[in-house]
C-alpha cells in the first residue's frame, strides 16, 4: 500500500478536510471547512519522514506511518492499559519495536491519548474498522460542538 492509496481511502469519507505540513497529511472532520484552529484535531495522520521523531525510522526508503485516534475502549481491547513510562526522547515504553513494518501498535508518543499506528501498512483489513471508528468519533465530536453552539 502506498501513501497515495491510503490518502484516497481516508478522503473517501464525507466531510474530511486534509491539511499538509512537511509532506505529512492530517485528516479532520470539518464539512464546512470552518473549524477554528483550536478545534482542528485530526482523527488520522500520515507521517512521511522523521520530522518529529526517529524511533519509527521513517527516513528509510518507502517508510511512512499511519496514525489513527481510536476510542479508549478500542485501544484497551487491542493493547491493554496505555503506557505511561517514557524514555529520554519522550517515547512511550510499550515494549514494541516502533520501526516494525506492517504491524498495528500503540503510537510511540500519543498512545496515552489512545492513538494507534502502523509503519508501512500492507494489509488494509485491520485498519479499515479503526479508520471508520476514528471518523465516526470525529463526526460525533463535531456534531456535539455544533449543537452546543446552537443553544
Amino acid at each position: 500500500m502506498t501513501v497515495d492509496e491510503m490518502d484516497l481511502l481516508i478522503r473517501r469519507y464525507d466531510g474530511v478536510r486534509r491539511l499538509e505540513a512537511q509532506g505529512d497529511l492530517f485528516y479532520l472532520y470539518d464539512p464546512a471547512a470552518d473549524l477554528p484552529p483550536e478545534r482542528q484535531q485530526p482523527f488520522a495522520t500520515i507521517v512521511t519522514g522523521d520530522h518529529y521523531e526517529k524511533v519509527s525510522r521513517l527516513d528509510e526508503p518507502g517508510a511512512w506511518r499511519l496514525n489513527i485516534g481510536v476510542t479508549k475502549a478500542t485501544y484497551t481491547s487491542l493493547f491493554g492499559a496505555v503506557p505511561t513510562e517514557r524514555d529520554a526522547d519522550w517515547v512511550l515504553d510499550s515494549g514494541r519495536d516502533y520501526a516494525e513494518r506492517g504491524v498495528l501498535m500503540p503510537h510511540p508518543f500519543y498512545a496515552s491519548q489512545h492513538w494507534v499506528a502502523m509503519v508501512s501498512p500492507t494489509d488494509l483489513a485491520p485498519l479499515e474498522p479503526l479508520l471508520a471508528e476514528a471518523y465516526d468519533f470525529a463526526v460525533r465530536k463535531y456534531d456535539r460542538h455544533r449543537a452546543r453552539q446552537m443553544h
